[in-house]
């Protein structure tokens, strides 16, 4: 499965990816042996394996958890540009009606 160069400027668009024409050259050339793979491993037949969830059950080795002292709020705010009254004051990111 190919994709033709608008197709893959107008996923660049949506990825909001800036790309001139040498890079978008390149990405399609790249794209091109990836999806080509894609299509060579969907043509295996998988019948007669069996799924898995998990390759390897691996346990990650955790420390104990031991509360710590923290911050004051005195001192987690002294650097702050902008507060509330004891909170930090940030721009709203989201218009309310």
């Amino acid at each position: 499965m190919a994709l033709s160069r608008d197709q893959l400027r107008h996923l660049a668009r949506l990825a909001r990816i800036d790309l001139d024409d040498a890079e978008l050259r390149g990405l399609e050339g790249d794209l091109e042996q990836i999806l080509g793979y894609v299509e060579l491993l969907q043509e295996l037949s998988t019948d007669d394996v069996q799924p898995t969830a998990q390759v390897a059950v691996a346990a990650a080795p955790l420390r104990d958890d031991v509360p710590l002292e923290g911050l004051s709020t005195a001192d987690a705010l002294s650097e702050a540009p902008r507060l509330g009254e004891t909170s930090f004051a940030v721009p709203a990111i989201i218009d309310e009606p």
